[in-house]
């Protein structure tokens, strides 16, 4: 990390391990333009910075054992940015994509994909549904990547889906309960996150996992996202180890 800005979280003495570690880590990768301003760079080199987190990221979680880890790539609401900008970010999705999948596959990652492909170009479709299908089998950590994403959306095209079967005589509206709409979401199958990460100081949720992260616990960070590392992650891994989870009834430690 550069001397421009000191560590956000001081390292705690131990370390969440075993039961302690949370199964399923969500993270709000933010701040690369904030990083590369900071530094006289373009935005493009933020970003170009900020996969090379995503990198240390995946690395470490596949280290210490996490089973799922969530990046929120590429929003629903970030097609509203200058077209260049989206235009470099989906150049980045494509290297990322092209470079990284076999190294992912060979350490037995799988990738899912979740968010709407529906209007998305031909060729970026056809790179995420390559990623999927090549590492389907795969049995080490699952990366999921939410692209095209937004929390708010895939509830309404969840709601869209249970509708169709009512209207279609398949399901009775009395029927449907909270796992019902659990298989309707994108995230059928996946665990909801224990610990969810933000970067760049800024303390909100910006529209992920607004379903899933009912009962997750939050660690912000002011650090932005091309600072972050192992011990970043370490650090904040350190920090969930210290709460106490209570969904609603006794309090349980997560670490």
């Amino acid at each position: 990390m550069s001397g421009e800005a000191k560590r956000s979280i001081t390292p705690f003495a131990r370390e969440p391990e075993g039961e302690g570690m949370p199964a399923h880590v969500a993270i709000i990768m933010d701040g690369n333009g904030r990083w590369a301003a900071q530094r006289g760079l373009p935005r493009l080199e933020g970003h170009r910075r900020g996969v090379e987190a995503i990198r240390r990221a995946v690395r470490a979680a596949g280290d210490l054992g996490i089973r799922y880890l969530t990046v929120y790539s590429f929003s629903a609401e970030n097609w509203r940015r200058p077209a260049q900008e989206v235009s470099d970010l989906m150049g980045l999705l494509k290297r990322f994509v092209r470079h990284d999948l076999a190294e992912l596959h060979a350490n037995n990652i799988r990738v899912r994909i979740i968010g709407q492909r529906q209007g998305l170009s031909p060729d970026i479709r056809m790179l995420l549904d390559e990623a999927e299908q090549l590492t389907r089998s795969n049995t080490g950590l699952t990366l999921v990547i939410a692209f095209n994403y937004g929390g708010r959306q895939e509830i309404v095209e969840a709601m869209r889906s249970l509708a169709r079967r009512v209207r279609d005589g398949a399901l009775d509206p009395d029927a449907i309960d909270m796992d019902m709409v659990e298989t309707a979401l994108d995230t059928q199958g996946i665990p909801d996150p224990d610990l969810v990460i933000r970067t760049s100081g800024e303390q909100r949720v910006s529209n992920f996992l607004t379903w899933q992260t009912a009962y997750s616990e939050f660690v912000f960070l002011p650090d932005f996202w091309p600072d972050f590392d192992e011990a970043t992650f370490r650090a904040a891994l350190a920090e969930y180890g210290r709460r106490e989870r209570r969904f609603g009834g006794l309090s349980v430690r997560a670490g």
